[in-house]
């Protein structure tokens, strides 16, 4: 008798105040899809700006989200595909070249991958490592913008790439963090590109979309454009700094500033109400609505010009046809698309996830992109075949049938 028994899929997106956990299997009656089976999430205090300082903590955090969606699918979960964050991230550009020695001259798997290997192989710091390389397009003998270069003739294959590396100190912590935890990472990946793969559509990813994931501490920085990676940043701030704002200028605690900013949380220009009203403790606390306002939104007016100063240093500023996606805790503050578009003068909307099934009702939110999208890319990509348990996927390139919506070549 064939075993029926599903895969599951797994997403473990650890940030700075919440560790999110998805579980997914293949949808039975489409299986491009994912269907979530599974969820859990937990408080996590030992993170400071996407970068783990209590490592015990944080492992702490991963154990309780993974029980949590443990017990709802009635499964172990030993594997997921996992977020790395902070403003020790940083990307590149390179270019490789290489000489096509066949007698044929036609270019082969093999050609493309030393190609990507070429561009990959870069003078780097001792304390810095590659986590990724985006192969973004090929150039055969001059001709310019191919995506797929194998099966073509020429002497000379070159690839432009985007490489995203990290800190080597921060992503030991990271391997260590899975450790205790027993969980083995397939692959990492950045908060950004897995919201990009829950809540983009093939059209945005062509015509070029800038995906914003804001989250508690920092905001992921990414930009696609013709379907390919073109620029990542993060940008180490994020929603705990309107909290601390809302604290100092409202002159209330942090923790009635978090209520205040999570049940009233607004940058629309009109403002409803006079005053705004939230329970914390049993008691009641009463501010001034025009007050809450103007302290976000002098905070998401810095954030934004953060992020224009980096479109502008990538050249985008304001040609970006597909627009703004905006994902993470943040993404819920009311009117920050209509910000997001006044700001930057391009389309803005609120990332909603896109092509999964199962319990959407309970992960709609933009909260949940990047873990939904870290579980996508579990079932696209796969595992890692060359990962060593702890180690970091290095030499991991972009060229894969399934980064974007396609299930994995077999």
């Amino acid at each position: 008798m064939r075993d029926q028994s599903p895969t599951y899929y797994c997403g473990i997106d650890i940030g700075t105040q919440k560790v999110r956990c998805i579980v997914g299997i293949q949808d039975q009656n489409d299986p491009a899809k994912l269907s979530v089976v599974g969820h859990g999430s937990a408080d996590n205090s030992g993170m400071r700006k996407g970068v783990i300082t209590h490592i015990d903590e944080v492992a702490e955090a991963v154990i309780k989200a993974v029980t949590e969606a443990e017990r709802v699918t009635g499964t172990s979960i030993t594997t997921a595909t996992i977020n790395v964050n902070g403003s020790h991230i940083q990307g590149l550009n390179s270019r490789g070249v290489v000489a096509i020695s066949t007698a044929n001259k036609e270019i082969s798997p093999a050609d493309r991958t030393r190609a990507e290997e070429a561009a990959a192989t870069i003078q780097m710091p001792p304390n810095r490592e590659i986590v990724q390389v985006f192969s973004k397009n090929y150039r055969v003998d001059g001709q310019d913008n191919i995506k797929d270069p194998v099966g073509m003739q020429g002497v000379r294959l070159e690839v432009d790439t985007h490489i995203v590396t990290a800190t080597t100190p921060n992503i030991k912590n990271l391997n260590e963090t899975l450790q205790s935890a027993r969980i083995h990472p397939n692959r990492y990946t950045l908060s950004s590109l897995a919201s990009a793969e829950a809540t983009l559509n093939r059209q945005q990813r062509e015509a070029g979309t800038l995906v914003l994931d804001i989250g508690a501490g920092t905001i992921g920085f990414t930009v696609i454009e013709d379907g390919e990676i073109q620029h990542v940043a993060v940008i180490p701030m994020g929603g705990v700094h309107i909290t601390n704002d809302l604290a100092i200028g409202l002159k209330t605690d942090l923790d009635i500033a978090e209520e205040v900013k999570i049940a009233h949380g607004s940058i629309e220009q009109e403002v409803p109400t006079d005053t705004v009203k939230v329970t914390y403790n049993d008691e009641m606390f009463e501010f001034d609505a025009s007050d809450v306002r103007i302290i976000i939104e002098s905070r998401m007016d810095e954030i934004f010009e953060y992020v224009e100063k980096e479109l502008r240093k990538v050249g985008k500023s304001q040609k970006l046809p597909g627009g703004v996606v905006i994902t993470g805790g943040t993404a819920n503050l009311r009117g920050v698309a209509e910000f997001a578009k006044n700001k930057l003068q391009l389309a803005a909307r609120v990332g909603s996830i896109e092509q999964v099934n199962g319990l959407l009702d309970t992960i709609s939110s933009p909260d949940y992109a990047s873990a939904v999208g870290l579980m996508m890319l579990d079932m696209y990509l796969g595992p890692d075949d060359g990962l060593e348990s702890g180690e970091p996927n290095n030499g991991f390139f972009g060229f894969l049938e399934g980064f974007f919506g396609q299930q994995k070549k077999r």
